[in-house]
């Protein structure tokens, strides 16, 4: 094969491939990488904006914030969301190992999400909780928890307790919401993978612990 018959051949080839690539009908046989499925999960504030979250939490008054979800998994999903609440040495989901926190769940939300939709709810949420200073048997300030008021429902926080933190002049606490997905195969809902959070500090107890240590 001289150089000029080269040249047309490899000129034939290019023609058939563009043509190939660029008709419609040969298009739909074309295989094309799918896109990764996922859910995106988020908080908004009281503006409805990613900004002025609560933080300083006072024992009785109320919050408002906006938990959403989207659905990007090829077909509806059903989620299951389950709310808890922790202080700082107390169970926390870990997204390095995919795991759910070992903390029950106070109250559970279901939502319906059809694919490549969004649902987005409004939460009410507010802590009832008492300071407990120093003496024999506790040790350590603390904040001990009555009850989390959540969307008018009352949830008992009989046992959660929080230290006070010198280095970082906190009561933490801390308040998440973890999404668990139902599968089929499985017949119940399994760990998502996926949480939003918020963190707290319990700034009444905090008040009347500087007031105690002042006297």
């Amino acid at each position: 094969m001289n150089l000029n018959e080269f040249k047309v051949l490899l000129l034939l080839v290019t023609a058939v491939v563009a043509l190939f690539v660029a008709s419609p009908a040969l298009q739909r046989v074309l295989v094309y990488p799918q896109t990764e499925f996922f859910t995106e999960v988020w908080l908004l504030g009281p503006g409805h904006m990613a900004e002025g979250f609560p933080y300083n939490v006072t024992s009785g008054e109320s919050y408002n914030i906006y938990l959403g979800a989207a659905n990007h998994l090829g077909d509806a999903s059903y989620y299951s969301v389950q709310v808890k609440f922790r202080n700082s040495t107390q169970s926390a989901p870990d997204s390095f190992n995919r795991t759910y926190s070992s903390q029950p769940a106070l109250y559970t939300m279901y939502l319906v999400v059809p694919d490549n939709e969004l649902r987005e709810v409004p939460l009410t949420f507010g802590f009832d909780y008492r300071f407990q200073s120093g003496n024999e048997t506790v040790i350590i300030p603390q904040v001990v928890f009555d009850r989390l008021r959540f969307n008018d429902v009352s949830l008992s926080l009989e046992g959660y307790t929080s230290d006070w933190d010198p280095e970082k002049g906190v009561f933490f606490g801390n308040l998440f919401f973890e999404f668990w997905i139902y599968d089929e195969a499985l017949g119940g809902f399994q760990y998502h993978e996926r949480y939003v959070d918020l963190k707290f500090n319990m700034t009444s107890a905090q008040s009347e612990l500087l007031e105690d240590v002042s006297v």
